[in-house]
């Protein structure tokens, strides 16, 4: 009668503990039963805002949660990753980063955070070239050749907005002046959208920016571009010549950007958000906006865009280094 009673006690406990296993099991497949937060590290306005929104609208369509975007700008990206790499890793709240993101670590020695470490990458969604952008009024001319000459009759007059210190703005502007033998006057923003505005309204007179953030405002004649970066032009803009035909074939900068999770976040919710991210990149909708600013969906992640990621970082210390770059 015991031995009966401890056998149906301890079936009555396997299968209670079956329950809640797989109620567990299925509250973690649902992922998202709320809205998520994806922390942006830059103003709004800027590259990085203009891929995170219209992913974070396809998003919300497809998974029917909001995906919610915080502009948390300053310190060339680093403020907002640090918050990022410091919130509840419950798979609720996300970050979407860029190159300037695996530059920061050879250019900010105290960062409260490492991004190798406290950060996990998840996918990469956009990439697309850098592009020379002038204010028309400030430097005038046909194209690439007069503005070079401009630059180096006049060494140091001349100036380029970026979006911080440390950021690939600034980085690109820096590895021009080392491969073209030219001196221009770095301005550091807190972020790529103010660095545009005051670019569009004379106070700088260049900016070495990601096509994405710029596409607009060339197409509408607000800003000229004189070149993209690498050894092909962009099919965006057919017309705007690249850095190898115009005698710079090592000048090749890439802005991209990724969305990481904090470290220890659910490996469910880790797999679950890259999967619909992918999904929402993947609509006509995004294609088109993709498509519009020169950009590409390379469709990196986990392992690959980790590798990726440490790759970025190495190449970047190298630039650093070599050009002597420092914040302002």
């Amino acid at each position: 009668m015991t031995d009966r009673f401890n056998r149906r006690d301890i079936l009555r406990t396997a299968v209670a503990g079956a329950a809640v296993l797989s109620a567990g099991a299925y509250a973690q497949s649902t992922w998202p039963t709320k809205p998520v937060t994806m922390i942006v590290p830059f103003p709004a306005g800027g590259g990085t805002d203009a891929f995170a929104r219209p992913m974070a609208a396809q998003f919300t369509r497809l998974s029917g949660k909001s995906l919610i975007i915080d502009n948390r700008g300053g310190a060339g990206g680093t403020l907002g990753a640090g918050i990022a790499a410091k919130a509840v890793p419950d798979g609720y709240t996300l970050f979407m980063g860029a190159v300037h993101h695996t530059i920061a670590p050879s250019m900010y020695p105290k960062l409260d955070y490492n991004i190798e470490t406290d950060l996990v990458p998840l996918i990469l969604v956009a990439s697309v070239p850098q592009v020379l952008v002038v204010n028309p009024k400030n430097i005038p001319g046909a194209g690439f050749k007069e503005f070079l000459a401009q630059v180096k009759a006049n060494p140091g007059k001349l100036n380029y907005g970026s979006a911080g210190g440390g950021t690939s703005h600034h980085l690109a502007g820096e590895l021009f002046k080392q491969q073209s033998s030219t001196f221009i006057t770095h301005i550091p923003y807190r972020g790529a959208g103010p660095a545009l505005n005051d670019l569009i309204a004379g106070q700088v007179d260049m900016m070495f920016d990601g096509l994405g953030s710029s596409a607009t405002h060339i197409k509408g004649g607000r800003i000229k571009a004189l070149m993209v970066s690498g050894n092909k032009r962009n099919a965006a803009f057919p017309d705007v010549p690249c850095a190898a035909e115009l005698g710079l074939p090592e000048y090749n900068v890439t802005t991209w950007y990724g969305v990481w999770a904090p470290k220890g976040t659910p490996a469910d919710a880790q797999a679950r958000a890259t999967e619909e991210i992918r999904k929402a990149v993947s609509t006509d909708e995004a294609k088109a906006v993709w498509a519009n600013q020169g950009a590409e969906f390379a469709n990196v992640s986990g392992p690959q865009f980790d590798a990726f990621v440490k790759g970025e970082i190495r190449k970047w210390a190298q630039v650093v280094k070599a050009s002597g770059a420092k914040l302002d």
